[in-house]
């Protein structure tokens, strides 16, 4: 039997993401009639013996219409405000909908917060693998009603790709407006192709993938593109199509599903890895030298004092932080094993005269090789 046969019986996770633009079809309410038939693909899929867990945007959307879309001021108050009043609402409807085909669900609202810490990431993980072992299909959603920068940043995409990772998921589906990702924007080009299948992302991809489409949503192309990277180094496939096509979430365990195919990385990091990889947001960055980005992207070496050139930001030892090359362009992330003060003493240094520049030492790596994500291919 070949792999696809064989994944064909296999019983899979698989996490949805819903746009607030494929729950309100474009529209300033919410779409019952399309969100019923979303509910019914995802039943489809339970009763084939599959897990589901939905991603569910729409939070502000829903308040708006609840509240006879109100004159509001466009702050960050404001949206928090819809999101408070629309969260409830959502989570009813979902509610309503799959009590349809007998299925219960559970609410999971998350902030960035909660995944930075690794205890809080752990607690998550085991709350929404519970959930699925007792046939529950959690909906989660950023909790936006006391979320600050994540309305604007922390968007869904990003946030199914974290969930992705809590629930060792083997596929994730972004469904948005468009068909999948093209070689130019469909709405402005009539030449633009849609790529069905892609191995690797590089500037590219990125370069071609734009920015967000309608007023309601926070992610545009873009968004999805760095959620398909990060989800595809945790091991998962990941599909990016549009919300409204027939039958699109039960097609996408066939052998020809429709969108953007974005196929897994043939070597998954490890479960710390990808916390560090999806979790916690960057404290710092520390800039290094062509010859250490090289023995970093190439090499698989640990980072040194010696190939650091500068230190920006503020961070303890055993935060998070960036590397990034003299360009600017990153190339990995990391736990560091020193504070950005201690760094700043010892950058450029060799390992061996840490001890007498610092007094100590927190071994000879600055960020230890099984500390570090790659980032660029």
């Amino acid at each position: 039997m070949d792999k696809k046969s064989a994944q064909s019986f296999q019983s899979q996770t698989v996490v949805v993401k819903l746009g607030t633009s494929v729950l309100t079809g474009g529209t300033l309410a919410l779409d019952r009639a399309h969100m019923v038939e979303l509910a019914r693909q995802c039943a489809e899929l339970k009763k084939q013996g599959h897990s589901v867990v939905l991603v569910s945007s729409g939070a502000i959307a829903a308040g708006r219409e609840h509240l006879a879309y109100p004159t509001l001021p466009n702050s960050m108050a404001s949206k928090q405000l819809l999101a408070a009043v629309g969260q409830s609402q959502l989570i009813q409807t979902w509610e309503s909908l799959f009590a349809l085909y007998g299925i219960k669900i559970g609410q999971m609202l998350l902030t960035r917060a909660d995944l930075e810490d690794r205890e809080r990431f752990l607690n998550a993980r085991d709350t929404i693998q519970a959930l699925i072992k007792h046939d529950i299909i959690p909906i989660v959603n950023e909790n936006d009603a006391v979320a600050t920068s994540e309305i604007k940043v922390g968007d869904n995409d990003n946030l199914s790709a974290l969930v992705g990772i809590l629930c060792s998921a083997d596929k994730l589906l972004l469904l948005t407006d468009q068909k999948g990702l093209f070689t130019a924007d469909p709405r402005k080009d009539p030449n633009a192709e849609l790529i069905t299948e892609v191995k690797t992302i590089d500037d590219t991809l990125r370069n071609i993938a734009g920015g967000s489409g309608t007023a309601l949503g926070t992610g545009g192309m873009a968004t999805k593109l760095q959620a398909a990277d990060i989800a595809r180094r945790a091991g998962i496939e990941v599909m990016i199509a549009a919300g409204s096509s027939v039958n699109l979430i039960v097609d996408a365990l066939s052998e020809t599903p429709q969108g953007t195919r974005f196929l897994p990385s043939e070597e998954a990091l490890e479960h710390r890895k990808r916390w560090i990889l999806a979790g916690p947001s960057t404290s710092g960055d520390i800039i290094i030298d062509q010859g250490a980005v090289t023995a970093v992207l190439k090499g698989g070496s640990s980072l040194l004092a010696k190939g650091v050139v500068k230190v920006s930001g503020e961070f303890a030892r055993g935060e998070v932080v960036c590397v990034k090359g003299v360009n600017n362009k990153v190339c990995a992330r990391g736990i560091a094993s020193y504070s950005s003060k201690d760094m700043a003493q010892i950058v450029g240094k060799h390992s061996k005269d840490i001890v007498k520049i610092l007094g100590y030492d927190y071994g000879t790596e600055v960020i230890h090789r099984d500390d570090m994500v790659i980032i660029h291919e």
